[in-house]
């Protein structure tokens, strides 16, 4: 199996791509976990890719998006993110994020996002 850095680079790169459903389907575990803040958590791939889909097709610009710094660690990953985007439900968007991922048999089993509302 690929160490994780390699993993995790592999993922960023799909999503500066904008390959992010096909980034999701390599990468994401069946039983993964993901919650953005403190909102509640979604339970499983479906409901997840389903949530990622909405994300996905809701874009109606795209102005870019950078790794800002990555950090590895002992099957954990964490990934700071610069994002401007337009979305239809959210509006503009341009911010900075946190993404740590817990990762197992390489794939994200967990992932939480912390960013400003």
């Amino acid at each position: 199996m690929q160490d994780l850095r390699t993993l995790v680079d592999a993922l960023n790169q799909k999503i500066l791509e904008g390959k992010i459903l096909e980034a999701f389907e390599e990468y994401y575990a069946e039983d993964v976990v993901m919650q953005d803040n403190d909102y509640p958590a979604r339970v499983g791939k479906e409901v997840n890719r389903q949530y990622e889909e909405g994300f996905v097709n809701g874009l109606t610009a795209f102005r870019g998006a950078r790794v800002i710094n990555t950090i590895i660690s002992d099957g954990i990953a964490v990934v700071e993110w610069w994002m401007d985007f337009t979305h239809k439900d959210y509006g503009d968007r341009n911010y900075t994020q946190v993404s740590v991922q817990r990762w197992k048999n390489g794939k994200i089993v967990e992932e939480k996002f912390y960013y400003n509302n």
